[in-house]
């Protein structure tokens, strides 16, 4: 369990990162959002999975394991369609590839592999959860 720990830990900072990265060209560029895609970004990007992660550290593995999946599921899927499927001012087609538009593009498809890395992650520890309640 301490692995799986380590890993969440591990794929929770990178998120962060590069979400910090993100909103840094989203800033400069800027890409301005909704006051309910802020709330979004702010409560299910920025702190559940951060969230999650104290969780799992604090002995709260069932609900720290769900708490990172179902955000990093809802990130993965805000990204997906505000970057790569609505056509707005958060659409990569929306944004030259220059300046701070090339940190948006690279992020916003890092942001995909991180969040898919943290969904495994979560998904693998609700498995090893499920397999250790078996076991006992």
């Amino acid at each position: 369990m301490q692995r799986m720990i380590r890993y969440a830990t591990i794929a929770v900072i990178i998120h962060a990162i590069v979400v910090i990265l993100h909103g840094l060209a989203h800033e400069k560029i800027p890409v301005p959002l909704s006051a309910l895609q802020s709330l979004f970004v702010v409560s299910i990007i920025v702190l559940a999975p951060i969230a999650a992660m104290i969780l799992l550290w604090a002995s709260f593995q069932q609900v720290g394991s769900w708490l990172l999946l179902s955000s990093m599921v809802g990130a993965f899927l805000f990204g997906v369609y505000n970057h790569f499927i609505a056509i707005s001012a958060d659409h990569i087609s929306q944004i030259p590839f220059t300046g701070w538009g090339v940190l948006f593009h690279i992020t916003a498809i890092l942001l995909l592999l991180a969040e898919g890395l943290g969904c495994a992650v979560g998904a693998w520890a609700l498995s090893s959860l499920k397999q250790t309640e078996q076991v006992l």
